[in-house]
Formats: C-alpha cells, structure tokens, sequence
C-alpha cells in the first residue's frame, strides 16, 4: 500500500521504522512543526522529522493540518491509508476521508480508557497494574474510532514513564505491521469502543507535579514515576524546588509530620508521607544535574528531621 504517516515524537518513530522495513511504500511523513527547545530556545525539528530526514523521506509540515492548502496537498499524493501515531492534532473529517483505506492510529493505552495526549503517564498516576497499545480506524472524535487490535504489558513497580513510553512504543509498532496485514488479507474487522467505559487522559502540566506530603506512599510514588523524566515530581527544600526521582514504598507506620526526612544516606532519603515512607534515590536541585542521593548529599547536608515542601 501507499502510506502516508503523520507522527510527532519519539513514541512514533518504532512505527515509522517498522513501516519501513516492509513492502509498503512511506509516501511522505507529515509532522509537526519544528519548535523552540530549551535554555536557548534553539529551533529544534521533531523526533520523526530527523529520522525521516535520515532515511531521505519527503517531509511536510504545517502549521494546521486542517488548513485547506494542507489538505489539498495530502489530496495530491492519493494515498490508500493514513498511519497515524502520536502526531499531536485532530485530523479533521476533509482529512479523514482522503485515504480509502481510511486513518489507522496507534493509541498508548487499551482503550477506551485513557483516551487523550497522556496516555501513559496519566495510568501509571491512577496506579494501574496493566496498560497497553490499541490500534484503532480514526473517525471525527478524539480517540473514539472503532478497535482494530489491542495488546497488553504489565506495568512493572520501578517503571516510569520512560521506560513505559519505550516499551508501549515497540509493542505499537509490532501491532501496527500485524493490524497492516490483518487489512490486507480482511482477517480483522473494526469494533465500535464501550463510549461509557472512556476514561480520559489529559495533557500532564508541570503544576501537577507538586508534591502534596498528605498524600499515601503509593500515590506518591504513582506521580513521580509518571513524571519522571519529564516534567520531574518536586518539592522544595531550603527554598528551592528540588525534583525527586527513582521511589520505593516502604511499608509501616509514619509517626512524623508528613514531609519530614527520616532519614538521609547513601541508599536515599527516607521521607514520611500520609501512609508510609517513601524512599527516594535520585534527586534534581534546581539548577542543578539530577544525580544519586549519596553524591547529591556529599556538597548538600540533608540532615534527618528536615521539613520539604512548603
């Protein structure tokens, strides 16, 4: 099939690769805009754009893909099927309707649930045990087209969202070539979603973050590990927001005012919560690299019985 695949960040480029390596032929690759990046606010292109650079694909990228000029052009390739993963705008219907194979995406959770730009952080903050990738016919909403292949991996206690991110991504570009073919040969047929089972999964901002000291161990540890590598779970300490990383539970009663460092050594800081202790073992002071709590505390003086948060 001529394919064209639109794709942003670094979830997409397993697919586009995987696509690569078959007999299907990539069009073009439509992706986002390149944006400013970091301290220097240097332009930077997006994580699919350099790999469809490196493997001399044609690349286009507007503004708004819904804009007519856009949707001519796309109209100009006459493509059979849009792949679409992780490219970060709603397709409109004028859009939708130009394959005649129609839009295939590939979604981080199992949906329904967890509709939305945040899959995979916002299930590992809810504390779920299972997640997964969904491949699904795209129609006019968000997130809500009918199923076409799900598959299912276990969230593990030490992952975060990295390490989910990177396995979710593999599994969704195993799926895709496996949904590809299912087209083809007309072994799978799409099935509508439960509406009433949708949860949704927004956009995480860097204000959620905030560590409320109130909360249980368990909730704790869900929020940094889904905020970690990025925008990093934070306290502040001395006055300074310093970012925490790398939790585990440490079961049992917490006499101390939740927030208080119980204890401060090289295995990690020791911090009571609303339920628990929390054992922390990388920390990021603002400013500052993030590094492992027993090099941290070597210019740092944490000493046991200090208050974080405000």
């Amino acid at each position: 099939m001529n394919i064209l695949f639109l794709g942003t960040s670094d979830f997409a480029c397993p697919s586009l690769k995987a696509l690569l390596n078959t007999a299907h032929t990539v069009m073009e690759v439509v992706t986002q805009p390149d944006r400013p990046k970091g301290r220097g606010q240097k332009l930077t292109p997006p994580p699919v754009k350099s790999l469809a650079f490196t493997r001399h694909l044609p690349i286009f990228q507007p503004e708004k893909l819904r804009e007519p000029s856009a949707v001519d052009h796309l109209k100009s390739l006459i493509p059979d099927l849009i792949v679409v993963v992780a490219y970060g705008q709603i397709l409109s219907p004028a859009v939708l309707s130009i394959p005649p194979r129609g839009c295939v995406n590939v979604h981080g959770s199992i949906l329904p649930k967890y509709r939305g730009a945040a899959p995979i952080a916002r299930a590992i903050m809810m504390g779920e045990k299972t997640t997964g990738v969904t491949t699904m016919v795209m129609d006019a909403g968000m997130d809500t087209g009918p199923i076409l292949i799900t598959a299912e991996t276990e969230i593990l206690p030490d992952d975060n969202l990295e390490s989910l991110h990177d396995r979710l991504a593999q599994m969704g570009a195993r799926l895709l070539l496996k949904t590809l073919e299912g087209l083809e040969k007309g072994t799978i047929s799409p099935q509508p979603q439960d509406h009433a089972q949708a949860t949704y999964a927004p956009k995480i901002s860097k204000e959620e973050g905030r560590i409320n000291w109130q909360s249980s161990a368990q909730t704790l540890s869900n929020l940094i590990r889904a905020f970690d590598p990025w925008p990093g779970a934070y306290t502040t300490w001395k006055g300074k927001t310093i970012k925490l990383f790398r939790p585990s539970i440490i079961a049992g009663p917490s006499p101390e005012t939740p927030g208080t460092v119980a204890e401060a050594a090289r295995q990690g800081l020791k911090i009571a919560t609303g339920d628990g202790y929390l054992l922390i073992r990388e920390v990021q002071l603002e400013n500052r690299p993030r590094m492992p709590v027993d090099q941290f505390l070597r210019g740092n003086p944490f000493e046991a019985g200090q208050q974080l948060g405000e």
